[in-house]
């Protein structure tokens, strides 16, 4: 199953970049465009999903997409860029947030 959802998968993310002209342009959509900058102070207060990762699985398994659940794709937009959820006391969490501010000024992400 996971072979055959991998083959969808190429086919439906081929239709995606056709449509938006680049597959992190689809993706992007589901934060409007600028990463989502939680306050966690505790491990405990992560959560595995979110109303946009939510979205954004409804939305690939609408286009054909297997195995891309709720919490794959939370993990998915942690990975990349797209939710920032490093601890308030960690210093990843500053550094993002540099980095977000840097590139909001040159217009990245849009």
């Amino acid at each position: 199953m996971k072979i055959e959802a991998a083959v969808r998968n190429a086919r439906a993310f081929l239709a995606i970049q056709d449509e938006f002209g680049r597959f992190d342009a689809y993706c992007w959509r589901f934060v409007d465009g600028r990463p989502r900058v939680n306050r966690w102070k505790a491990m405990g207060e992560i959560p595995a999903t979110s109303a946009e990762s939510d979205a954004f699985s409804k939305d690939l398994k609408r286009r054909g997409f297997g195995f891309v659940g709720s919490t794959i794709m939370y993990a998915h937009m942690q990975a990349v860029g797209m939710v920032n959820d490093h601890l308030v006391d960690c210093f990843r969490y500053r550094e993002i947030r540099r980095l977000e501010a840097h590139s909001a000024a040159r217009g990245a992400h849009t």
